[in-house]
């Protein structure tokens, strides 16, 4: 096999992808122990060998070209192959190390992903966790995350999808509230009440609230209503307690509140929609061992989840008739 890479090439490759992924020349330097002028010098042979440009420069920031974006993506994903090539061949048992970049939603991260990361932690202490809690898509590529967990797949060749669970929805309102305004018993009837309505970051529209009656699946969008939130889905379930009006949430999310009676479930016999929940990170024919244990786990937990549901499930609270 005839030699293609010398030491100096492979360097400049990594040097590459630190910058590629910290976004600046001086933090890959620090990173790696040079100066930011021997990142510079090594980018400028990789993109004299290469013959295409890799990043856009200007005198504040850096953002990879198209072309770059390919060669990172593919670099990366070969740079890690290395690593773990020699952790094999070593038989190296070390723990996974390094820092896990997370995006999730605001209900599966407080009530799902947050409670659990400890215990990943303490089964892996050289982890460390970035976490971002929103509602907006982020952007792989650009942002440089390892893995995101959004409601409703995103259909996106260049990502892994694995199911985590279908969340069932519910609708609640405070006792205080219902005993003011009555109960609402049709799906018609929630013309007649405040329905705290969500819209959507990624697109600015109102989120449908889903029913299923005589076995078929229905959608209401109701505009009636003094509340609407944005951005931060736990607003409508905080204003529900506070007796502000009705919403639909998942059921995750106001199980304890319904136990407790804060919180009342409504339109029962309308019930049984769920909304699909998705861990997604960008397709490579080898995942780095800290993100690789991060799936693992929490498709683990997903596992339990459902077979704890299969044997039975949580108590609701009700309305009294």
């Amino acid at each position: 096999m005839q030699r293609q890479f010398d030491d100096v090439l492979l360097g400049s490759i990594e040097l590459f992808c630190l910058a590629a992924e910290a976004g600046s020349f001086t933090a890959a330097a620090n990173a790696a122990g040079v100066t930011p002028a021997a990142v510079s010098r090594s980018i400028s042979r990789l993109e004299k060998r290469l013959g295409v440009r890799l990043f856009v420069r200007s005198t504040r920031s850096i953002r990879l070209t198209e072309g770059g974006r390919e060669y990172f993506e593919q670099s990366r994903a070969a740079l890690n192959q290395l690593v773990e090539a020699e952790r094999k061949i070593m038989g190296e048992q070390a723990q996974p190390s390094g820092t896990i970049r997370i995006s999730a939603p605001t209900t599966y991260g407080h009530y799902r992903l947050l409670p659990l990361l400890p215990r990943l932690q303490e089964k892996f202490p050289l982890l460390k966790f970035e976490i971002h809690i929103g509602n907006r898509n982020i952007d792989f590529h650009e942002e440089n995350f390892d893995v995101a967990i959004r409601f409703r797949g995103q259909p996106d060749s260049t990502l892994v999808s694995r199911h985590l669970e279908d969340a069932g929805l519910v609708v609640v309102a405070s006792p205080a509230y219902l005993q003011r305004a009555g109960l609402p018993r049709t799906l018609e009837d929630l013309e007649q009440h405040e329905c705290i309505q969500f819209d959507l970051p990624s697109s600015g529209r109102r989120i449908s609230w889903l029913f299923m009656e005589r076995g078929e699946e229905r959608e209401v969008l109701s505009a009636k209503g003094h509340y609407l939130c944005s951005e931060d889905v736990l607003a409508g379930v905080t204003l529900a307690r506070a007796g502000a009006g009705l919403f639909q949430t998942y059921r995750f999310v106001a199980e304890k509140d319904l136990a407790d009676g804060t919180l009342v479930e409504v339109l029962q016999a309308f019930a049984g929609r769920s909304r699909p929940i998705s861990l997604m990170y960008p397709h490579g024919r080898l995942l780095p061992s800290r993100v690789r244990v991060f799936v693992e786990f929490l498709m683990e937990q997903a596992t339990v989840l459902t077979n704890r549901r299969a044997v039975g499930k949580p108590g609701r609270g009700r309305a009294k008739r």
